[in-house]
């Protein structure tokens, strides 16, 4: 049988605390071969239209993402070969000339808010994952680290909230939970969750004689 990286595809709203359970899963395997793929370097290409353009570009809808060039980069992946993954400049919002190269590795986590929205990439998936918080935590959450790492101001992170992270989540994201294998109520919180899920990799590892 064809050796075959793990994929544990991590889905979730903004702030619902992806990162953070990406990061514990992580953790728990460092020193192992273990690599994370972050769907936000995936956005779409833009050079090609104006700055004004682009400056209106919805980054919670399914279209912003070049799940195509994603799919081929993970297949790559998947036969143990290297890849350039592209790197998004988002003070121009598009791509920047700039790659970083990513050698393949046993685990593969890929992790985004709408990672279970395509159902090519959920076919690559070994473990399904969505992170489901609150709302009202998710946008204190997302408040905060605008305004900390962002600069942004509370009006501004409010606005984009209600006209267009709200109503993308409620019609694209929140749906793609009935795909998980694991709903992670609280994300990197939730302990428990996280003990499991990292048991569970663990015995896939084993069956493939990678640990």
């Amino acid at each position: 049988m064809k050796r075959k990286p793990v994929i544990i595809g991590v889905a979730g709203g903004s702030g619902s605390g992806k990162t953070s359970v990406t990061k514990s899963i992580y953790e728990n395997f460092k020193g192992h071969s273990i690599l994370v793929i972050e769907q936000d370097y995936y956005y779409r290409d833009q050079s090609h239209l104006p700055f004004e353009e682009r400056l209106k570009t919805n980054y919670d809808h399914p279209f912003a993402f070049d799940n195509d060039l994603l799919i081929e980069q993970l297949e790559k992946l998947i036969d143990y070969e290297a890849i350039e993954k592209p790197v998004y400049d988002y003070a121009m919002h598009t791509r920047s000339a700039e790659t970083i190269h990513v050698e393949p590795k046993d685990v593969i986590i890929l992790e985004g808010i709408l990672v279970l929205e395509d159902v090519r990439l959920r076919n690559l998936m070994d473990i399904k994952l969505y992170v489901d918080t609150d709302s009202d935590l998710r946008i204190i959450r997302r408040l905060l680290r605008d305004i900390k790492e962002r600069g942004r101001s509370i009006d501004s992170v409010v606005t984009q909230y209600v006209n267009v992270v709200r109503p993308m989540h409620n019609q694209f994201i929140e749906p793609t939970k009935r795909y998980a294998d694991v709903i992670i109520p609280e994300g990197g919180q939730n302990h428990v969750a996280i003990d499991l899920l990292t048991t569970k990799i663990q015995t896939i590892l084993e069956q493939k004689a990678f640990l």
